[in-house]
């Protein structure tokens, strides 16, 4: 990273270079735009070394646009690059990911994405509680995006009367229809025991109260999933969460 920045890298903060194109492959999905973006990758850079191409979300294109950009990749323009980005990587033809360098970009961690929240917050001035920032993590499931949009909407449904109130873990949960985690390891304790009676009663109560089905399973799923890795890890084992929730989910593992 240059400091300061150059000339182009300062033109593609500021999203005004003429060589570097963007293009949604979700909503240009087609052979004629395909085409369109290829009969200009012909001509040479403006001012750049190379012009650029990124295609955000590259396997929406069509199979008839796929096969047109081939014939480029086969034999690329020497001022030409082509940056392709997708989630859904065995969507893009064998043709074109073999004719591509490949870098997988890896999720955040829960505490990873808590703590770059955490300084977030602190710069927005917003009061967020550890705890709701936990949830918030978990909820993006690794996608920093996503938590950013989540924390978005937390600070201004929990604190939207401008009084400088702290979001609460418990404005979190409602707001993503979370199960309240203390409930949920309630609920864990009871199939552990092999209480059934005790287990779907508690179950009941919960969906009464408002838990979504499908995230009440996930909750379980993932109270399972720190379970394995507190007996796994033993000692080492940290819990991204309040410390009751830390030595509930380790009493479970001895047992």
């Amino acid at each position: 990273q240059l400091d300061p920045p150059g000339v182009h890298c300062a033109a593609i903060m500021e999203g005004r270079p003429p060589d570097v194109l963007e293009l949604d492959a979700a909503s240009n999905t087609g052979i004629d735009n395909m085409r369109d973006l290829l009969s200009g990758a012909r001509y040479a850079p403006v001012n750049a070394r190379y012009k650029v191409y990124i295609i955000d979300e590259v396997h929406m294109l069509s199979t008839a646009a796929f096969n047109a950009l081939l014939k480029t990749l086969e034999e690329p323009p020497p001022h030409v690059k082509f940056i392709f980005a997708t989630t859904e990587i065995r969507k893009v033809p064998v043709t074109v990911l073999s004719r591509c360098q490949r870098f997988n970009l890896q999720r955040f961690t829960p505490e990873a994405l808590a703590d770059h929240l955490a300084n977030i917050s602190a710069k927005e001035g917003a009061n967020v509680a550890p705890e709701a920032l936990a949830l918030i993590a978990r909820a993006a499931e690794g996608s920093a995006r996503d938590g950013l949009s989540i924390l978005d909407q937390a600070i201004v449904q929990g604190a939207g009367d401008g009084g400088g109130k702290q979001v609460t873990a418990e404005q979190v949960r409602d707001m993503l229809g979370l199960a309240d985690r203390s409930r949920v390891l309630d609920l864990m304790d009871r199939i552990i025991a092999a209480d059934h009676k005790g287990a779907l009663n508690e179950a009941s109560a919960l969906l009464d109260q408002g838990a979504d089905a499908p995230v009440l399973i996930k909750d379980l799923m993932d109270v399972v999933v720190e379970v394995s890795r507190a007996q796994a890890l033993n000692d080492a084992y940290v819990f991204s969460g309040p410390r009751e929730w830390g030595e509930r989910t380790r009493a479970m593992a001895r047992q």
